[in-house]
């Protein structure tokens, strides 16, 4: 890269009359400007300048250099301005990474309007509910739901998430209303396979529980229509049932206990350093959807806050 640092001088030497002129356009003292312009003669084997203690004057071969090296730094301008714009939009294809029923129910219906916004860009969706190696397998981010920890990953929350125990009301009808985790175990519970245990908090505390059910699966979606179906109880997230919740098709059960509040909806990815912008956008575009309040908990005010105020009241 110093032959082109070489060139450069040279040219703004020619351009701007003298070596000082040009050092100063450079913050480079005259002696450097010099000692550079002889080094790019030496490698050359040839005089471009003639000098005098007025002026400079290019020589032929110095002239047809001249031509030649200021097209040169044109089209590496060009070349770098091309890079800067196309790092600044949204462009290309980007590869996304989501679990199974958030993917369906919270982005896919979204893509349209993104991709309206960003119609440079195509969006490769994979639907998996393990969490895969973003990097290996070339995705740009994952949705994650989970309370992260520590990793070379780097992550941005983009909502929180509200767990709640819930069955329908017919199910509660014949069961019967279980008011504490011990009460649990004369219930039918529904999980899917790899949820060993429901880390719950409530009016005592932080408590596990592992759930006991008829229904071996690694499917949450066939978990949510076990529990739509009447067969027992589940730890669901709202974004997953909340219009079942609004519609009274299910009903929280033991609103004092719920899933721990340190796991949310995050987006990761590898790097902040040279983000593309088709990763910003997105991110930014999810963060906006979502937020801090996000759309699927609206109407659900009452019963997320009344496990707030009878666990409050039950501690007391």
């Amino acid at each position: 890269m110093s032959e082109f640092v070489d060139m450069e001088i040279f040219a703004r030497v020619v351009g701007a009359g003298s070596m000082s002129a040009a050092g100063r356009e450079m913050g480079l003292s005259p002696a450097v400007v010099s000692k550079r312009l002889r080094r790019l003669e030496d490698r050359l084997g040839t005089r471009l300048l003639q000098r005098t203690t007025r002026q400079i004057s290019l020589t032929e071969a110095g002239q047809g250099f001249y031509e030649r090296v200021v097209a040169i730094l044109a089209s590496i301008d060009e070349a770098e301005a091309f890079v800067s714009r196309r790092s600044a939009l949204a462009h290309g294809t980007l590869k996304i990474s989501a679990p199974t029923s958030f993917g369906r129910l919270h982005i896919a219906p979204h893509l349209g309007p993104f991709l309206k916004q960003n119609p440079d860009l195509a969006v490769h969706l994979d639907l998996d509910d393990a969490f895969v190696d973003i990097v290996g397998n070339g995705f740009d981010l994952a949705i994650r739901i989970a309370e992260l920890s520590d990793s070379s990953l780097v992550a941005r929350r983009l909502a929180p998430i509200h767990r709640v125990l819930c069955a329908t009301p017919e199910y509660i009808a014949e069961r019967g209303v279980p008011r504490t985790v011990d009460d649990l175990a004369g219930h039918v519970c529904l999980a899917a396979a790899p949820q060993d245990h429901w880390r719950l908090e409530g009016p005592a505390g932080a408590v596990a529980f592992r759930p006991v059910g008829p229904i071996h699966t690694n499917s949450s979606e066939v978990v949510r229509e076990a529990l739509l179906s009447g067969l027992g109880i589940a730890l669901r997230s709202t974004w997953d049932i909340g219009p079942e919740l609004a519609a009274g098709r299910l009903v929280v059960v033991m609103p004092g206990y719920r899933a721990s509040r340190h796991v949310a909806v995050h987006a990761v990815y590898p790097t902040r350093r040279f983000l593309p912008a088709k990763v910003r956008v997105f991110i930014d575009y999810l963060a906006q959807l979502y937020g801090p309040q996000p759309y699927w908990d609206r109407g659900l005010d009452h019963l997320l806050l009344s496990g707030n105020n009878e666990q409050s009241t039950a501690a007391e």
